[in-house]
């Protein structure tokens, strides 16, 4: 009659993203970085995180820690402008110097 769930422990966390690594190559990569010298990993969205955050980016994040106590990035976003569209600003800028 019910299902017997386990809780499940959303955390969110803000901070300044830096060492941004590719752990695995693959059809989904496995990203790993560091969020206020916690190590998180990401690999549901990380192409879409390569091409939006760079380093020294302020991020929100939310997930779970893991076994290996690795907080494992569920969904993010980026405070500001992300890294394609700063990168599109600079190709319209150059191209309005012309």
């Amino acid at each position: 009659m019910y299902k017997l769930t386990e809780a499940i422990n959303v955390k969110t966390m803000k901070g300044v993203v830096s060492k941004i690594r590719v752990l695995k190559m693959s059809r989904t990569p496995l990203v790993r970085f560091s969020l206020n010298e916690v190590n998180c990993l990401i690999a549901a969205h990380s192409l879409n995180f390569l091409a939006d955050v760079d380093e020294g980016m302020q991020i929100v994040v939310a997930g779970e820690v893991n076994d290996r106590k690795k907080f494992v990035v569920k969904k993010y976003t980026v405070i500001g402008k992300t890294k394609i569209m700063i990168e599109f600003d600079l190709i319209r800028f150059h191209r309005k110097n012309l």
